[in-house]
């Protein structure tokens, strides 16, 4: 199943994802469940980013490893895959896009995920929504 959320700030696309580091990663974590950051590579071809998950009655961990990474004169994208996933995590492709809009920026979340059984997929999405729309006001708060 496919996601993808936008959020415009008003910094230049470069200035922008020069932050893209492990602060701004503990920034965009959502309250629940609460993370915990394992480790931090940053968002360079096969970096990595392990984080535990705490459901408060069990744990889970998620690592990912950065696959691919552009720069163009209109973006810089980066994909983080998950290689070890939590159980109710089959796939995920997340590609953070940071895209050139004039003097300012378009911030793209697209993700592909699957759960381990279809029906779950159409569940999980507007978790998975939520999770990523509680970034936007982040973004902005960061970048103007």
């Amino acid at each position: 199943m496919k996601l993808s959320l936008s959020t415009h700030v008003a910094k230049p696309y470069k200035e922008v994802f020069r932050f893209f580091t492990k602060e701004l990663f503990i920034k965009l974590s959502p309250p629940f469940p609460k993370v915990k950051l394992l480790r931090f590579d940053g968002s360079e071809k096969q970096d990595k980013v392990i984080v535990e998950l705490d459901f408060f009655l069990f744990k889970q961990e998620w690592e990912s490893v950065i696959t691919e990474k552009s720069e163009t004169k209109e973006e810089i994208y980066f994909i983080d895959e998950g290689v070890k996933l939590p159980f109710f995590l089959k796939k995920w492709k997340h590609i953070h896009r940071i895209m050139k809009d004039g003097d300012k920026t378009n911030i793209v979340d697209d993700i592909e995920f699957e759960t381990p059984f279809r029906p779950f997929d159409i569940l999980f999405y507007p978790i998975l929504y939520f999770q990523f729309a509680y970034r936007r006001p982040i973004y902005q708060k960061v970048f103007g």
